[in-house]
């Protein structure tokens, strides 16, 4: 289905993904019957900006089914970033001031690496929580994922989260802990890919009133869920839209700073992720990195051997969670929210005009579609027998 992308350039490179000449497109505004806005409040850093863009678009895209869907880039200005990173989110990317003075159906907030040892301390921590609250008065639905979790968590909270002892990275399998609207068609046990060094743990969240959705015996929680105020807040501790090849380049990022001395402790292999061929490959490299670490044997990387027969298991699952939650959106009645069971057609609503500040709604396409507990705990979660 459509996405409609709001950029000022025709050379934005999502507009590469559109099939045939019909690159442009324009949608009434206001009716969200018809389209719906939503955010991406991009933090990832400058590496990671442009697949995290392609990421979730085509995520959206393969999930709309449909609907239209309206994506609007957004960026935190305290966020660290290179010349090039500075210079791309400025052709790109609107600030948080515009965000903040407008109302949207949904948002989608992605983390980045830590670089502080507090949240708190993260340079754009004043901006992460005016977006929170914002998100709680003024969207449908808000999606975090990975350290924005942690960050949400804790200013709405108080719900701190735990180093883990190593990274949790990898493909892991999780489990539906209850029957809920967002999980519809989601089978009762799937994959997701994590990669993270931190995490929120069960019984926090639940003391704090979110809902548990999934939960994996290697990996912990995965996704949860709380109302705040007007707004459905959803968050995934994985990476439900991470690409077939998203583990291994960032296990190849993390080798590269071990072996040029930037990072004193080398890389676990991601779990569940590799065959056994391409596991016993990389196991090979990595004594190699140990024995003989030398910034010269990042060259050697077998990328090629290791992509050759990778598997993508986890996206029709995330497709189905995406896809629910933009029928979620659809099925509120323009500013305000209900039960999330509610599944009425949205009536119009009257909303920000698509054009502002001369930008443009440009349409792309996806160009692919990536194909022990105890009993009182089960009975707390509602879980599945």
């Amino acid at each position: 289905m459509t996405v409609l992308i709001d950029v000022d350039s025709d050379e934005h490179h999502l507009l590469s993904r559109a099939p045939g000449s019909g690159a442009r497109a324009t949608a009434s505004p206001g009716n969200r019957a018809e389209c719906l806005d939503i955010g991406l409040i991009n933090n990832m850093s400058d590496a990671a900006l442009m697949s995290t863009e392609r990421q979730l678009f085509d995520l959206l895209a393969a999930a709309a089914g449909r609907l239209c869907v309206r994506l609007h880039f957004y960026t935190m200005e305290a966020t660290p970033r290179s010349e090039w990173g500075r210079d791309y989110v400025r052709r790109y990317y609107r600030g948080i001031d515009d965000l903040l003075n407008r109302r949207l159906d949904g948002v989608i907030v992605t983390g980045a690496e830590p670089r502080a040892a507090s949240l708190t301390e993260e340079p754009y921590w004043t901006t992460f929580a005016e977006i929170a609250d914002w998100a709680r008065e003024n969207t449908v639905s808000s999606v975090f994922s990975c350290l924005a979790v942690h960050g949400a968590v804790l200013h709405l909270d108080g719900v701190t989260r735990h180093k883990l002892p190593t990274k949790c990275f990898g493909v892991f399998a999780q489990t539906k802990t209850r029957h809920h609207p967002l999980m519809q068609d989601v089978p009762r046990t799937f994959r997701i890919p994590h990669a993270r060094w931190n995490e929120v743990q069960e019984e926090d969240l639940s003391d704090c009133g979110y809902s548990v959705l999934t939960w994996s015996a290697e990996a912990g929680v995965d996704c949860f869920v709380k109302q705040q105020k007007n707004s459905l807040f959803v968050h995934f501790q994985g990476h439900p839209e991470y690409e077939t090849q998203s583990l291994l380049g960032e296990y190849r990022r993390d080798m590269g700073r071990f072996l040029r001395g930037e990072n004193e402790v080398c890389p676990t292999i991601p779990r569940g992720y590799l065959n056994k061929g391409a596991e016993e490959i990389l196991i090979a490299f990595r004594q190699k990195a140990l024995s003989d670490r030398q910034p010269e044997l990042f060259a050697d990387f077998p990328a090629d051997q290791l992509t050759r027969d990778l598997s993508n298991v986890w996206h029709l699952p995330a497709q189905h969670i995406y896809r629910n939650w933009l029928q979620y959106m659809v099925s509120q009645p323009a500013g305000r929210s209900k039960p999330l069971g509610s599944r009425e057609a949205a009536p119009s609503a009257a909303g920000i005009p698509a054009h502002r500040h001369g930008r443009k709604l440009v349409a792309a396409r996806s160009a692919h579609l990536a194909r022990s507990r105890n009993p009182a705990t089960k009975r707390r979660l509602g879980y599945y027998e």
